[in-house]
This record gives structure tokens, sequence and C-alpha cells, in this order.
């Protein structure tokens, strides 16, 4: 049976089928690519909207940034023209930001060669350049302190440069204002200390009224005394004068005990005397005691400082504390003698007032030479200090006494005299019995001006 094949130009159902079916898968396709193409495009526009909205927001930002900033801002091409400015500059100069875009950035200042030589500088080596120039800003030109860094684009090329600059003379007014402040500061501390220098000397006012009263009294007495032992000798020389017979005399010298009076006579000047002794040494002692009060620097004896200043702490002082100097016979410092002894006599009250009401107190201050270190410790036999005070004790108006008994910068300024002298005080390490204060400074022959 022979096979049957379509006759020519004829197309056959199977053939027919297949292209169908081709053009069907065709079609699809061609549907399928272009729902990728635009979801592709919806994407591509999503993507679009995004970054739109991200750069409007950073520009937003900067415009901010460059709104707010205080110090002047300059962002500049890498051939020197601006690019952007902060609001501050515009401010400044009195133009507009309009005027200032694409302008040379050399020509806002007085020394635009400087400018451009630092620019040129900053690309070279691709490192921030500081220099300080003249703005020319209303109503006149104005010194800034100017940092030029570099603008790198993706490659690491220089693409321009950033320039940020502070007013100089607003830093020189701030430091002024800063020098005046630690001026009027210096001054307050100087008043504290001569306040607090006035408190400690006039807790010594009774102990001096004490102390001269005595002698002066004794002086008083014994001049009334005089007084009528000159009355009687009077009477004796007048009757004398006047021709009385030997026994008128003798019964008269008798009759007023002139042998007995001519002893006491010689008796009430030696006690005369001693009592004006007692006056001149007691105003020797004060003497020294306010000796330099006005802070010059001189050659002083740490030794004799202590304990003229310590026994008239002591004779302020009602009780039975037992004074102890120990150690070296003298030690020549080099400062300010007046502040030294406000020192001692600051260590002194206090150990004083920690031992009031307690029997057998005793202070004690020791004088030593260590490696060129004058060391002067006071310590007393009272109940010592709290390992949590010790850290505080010197801190300004830190004080454990009652209110109205202390003002709590004593230790404060005793220990910046002592830093001013170039020494220290501080809390004697390892002292188990009472409290023990350490003051070190240098000797005459190693401190030099202080």
């Amino acid at each position: 049976m022979e096979p049957n094949f379509p006759s020519p130009g004829s197309t056959s159902p199977l053939l027919a089928h297949l292209d169908s079916r081709l053009a069907d898968q065709t079609w699809a396709e061609v549907l399928a690519a272009m729902d990728r193409n635009y979801a592709e495009l919806v994407a591509y526009q999503e993507r679009l909207q995004t970054q739109n909205t991200e750069l409007q927001s950073m520009r937003g930002f900067l415009e901010s940034v460059l709104a707010s900033v205080s110090d002047v801002l300059i962002v500049a091409s890498r051939l020197g023209k601006i690019e952007q400015v902060s609001a501050s500059l515009t401010a400044r100069l009195g133009r507009d930001d309009a005027e200032l875009q694409g302008g040379q950035t050399a020509d806002l200042f007085t020394n635009p060669a400087a400018l451009q030589a630092a620019l040129d500088d900053c690309r070279i080596n691709r490192a921030p350049v500081s220099i300080e120039l003249e703005l020319d800003a209303l109503p006149a030109p104005m010194p800034y302190e100017l940092v030029i860094a570099p603008r790198l684009d993706d490659r690491a090329r220089v693409a321009g440069f950033v320039l940020t600059g502070r007013s100089v003379g607003e830093l020189r007014q701030a430091y002024q204002a800063l020098a005046q402040s630690h001026d009027e500061l210096k001054a307050m501390q100087g008043q504290l200390v001569r306040n607090e220098k006035l408190v400690s000397l006039g807790r010594l006012l009774a102990g001096v009224a004490h102390e001269l009263n005595n002698p002066i009294s004794f002086v008083y007495a014994n001049a009334h005394a005089l007084e009528r032992y000159a009355t009687k000798f009077e009477s004796y020389f007048d009757r004398v004068t006047e021709g009385a017979s030997r026994d008128e005399l003798v019964a008269l010298r008798e009759d007023l005990r002139l042998d007995r009076e001519l002893r006491n006579l010689r008796e009430a000047v030696r006690g005369a005397r001693e009592g004006a002794e007692r006056v001149r040494d007691i105003v020797a002692d004060l003497r020294r005691l306010s000796a330099d009060g006005s802070g010059e620097i001189a050659e002083f004896d740490l030794v004799e400082i202590s304990r003229v200043a310590a026994k008239w702490v002591l004779r302020g002082r009602a009780g039975s504390v037992r004074l102890v100097h120990e150690g070296c016979e003298s030690l020549i410092m080099h400062g300010r003698a007046g502040h030294i002894q406000q020192v001692v006599m600051n260590l002194v009250q206090n150990a004083l007032d920690v031992l009031e009401g307690q029997e057998n107190g005793r202070v004690a201050l020791s004088c030593t030479q260590e490696d060129g270190i004058a060391v002067l410790q006071v310590s007393d036999n009272g109940p010592g200090i709290e390992p949590d005070i010790a850290a505080m004790i010197f801190d300004p108006f830190f004080t454990t006494k009652p209110v109205g008994k202390g003002t709590g910068l004593g230790l404060s300024i005793s220990h910046k005299i002592a830093q001013e002298h170039h020494g220290n005080l501080r809390v004697c390490p390892q002292q188990t019995n009472g409290a023990c204060f350490r003051l070190e400074l240098p000797l005459a022959h190693a401190a030099g001006d202080t």
C-alpha cells in the first residue's frame, strides 16, 4: 500500500497544529518578557523615587547644616571656585549666597595670595592645612583660623576643598575673659588667705591680751609703789632741808620705815624692769609673727617660724596641752615667711581643737632634713583621722568642726601655700596614734625663686 503524502500547496493538519502551538508559545514568551520589563521598570522607578527622596533628604540635611553651623564653612572646587557656603559666612560678609556662587574663594580674604598658596599645599600633600587670615567681613576685616581639608572623589583624586574657620577675635576675647576670671580667682584666693590669717590671728587675741596684761599689771603696781616710796623719801628730805635735829631725823626714819622701803624700792625697780623686758619680748615675738605679711620672698628659718607660731597659738588657748619641739635647730628656707607661719598656725590650731577637753594633750613639732627637703611634722595624741575623711581633708570648705567653729578653708589654703612654695602638705603615712601632718619644703640652697 503506497503512502499518502500531501500534495504540493496543501497544509498538513499536523503542521498546522504545530504552527499554532509555536505561535501561542512565542506570544506567551513575548507577554512574559513584557511583564518582566514592566516589573523591572516599576522597580527601577521605585528605586529612583527612593533615591530621589533620600537625595532630597540629604540635600535638606546639608542645607540645614550649612544654615545652622556657627563657624564659617566654604565648599570649593579644585580650582578654588565657591560651590557652597554656610549662612554664617553670608551673614559675616553681608552678601547673598547667589552672589558668592562661582566666585573665587581667595577673593573673600584680604590676603588672597596666602590662601591660594595654602590651597596648593593642601592639593599637593592631600592633607589638611591650617592658616590664619583676615576675612573681608563687615564692618571691618576679622581674623580667622582656617582649616583647609581636601575633598576626594571616588578615584581618590582631589576634587575640591572644604574650608572651616573660627573667628580668632572671638577666641581672643574668650581667652581674655578667661584670663580675667583667672586673675579674679587669684585675687579671691589671696583674699581668702588673708581672711583665714585674720581668723587665726583673732584666735590669738585672748592669749596676747593675757600675756601683756600680766607684766603690764606688774609694772603698774610697782609704779604705784615707787610713787609711795618717793612720797616718804620726799617727806624725810624736806625735814633734812628744814634743819631737823639728828634725833628727829632718826625718829622720822623709823616712823616712815625708810630702811625697809629702801629695800622695797630696789625690788620694785627690779620688778618693773623685768615686767618691761617681758613686754619687750612679747612685742618682739609679735613682730616676728607678723613679719613678711606682705608676702615678699626672702630667706627665713623654718624652725624659728614654727616655734613662734606654735607658741602664740598655744598662748591663746586654755588647758594643759604640752608643746614639744624636736629635731633640727635651724632650717633656712626661701619663700614667704608669713604664709608658712599661717600654715604652721593652722596645723597647730587644728591639733589643739581635737585635743580640747582631753587630759595629757600633747602637740609635737618635728623639724628634719631629708635629701635637700625640709620636713616639718605636726602631730598630736588625739583621736586621729578616719581613712574616709583623710581623702577629703584638703578639699575646700570641708570640715568636721561644728558650725561656726571652722570655715573648712584652713587645710585647703595651707595645701595651696605649700604647692606655691614647690612643696607639699599631706597626712603622714602609717600614723597609728593621733593625727600627723607632714609639710615638705625645699631648702634655700635647692629652692630657687618660688
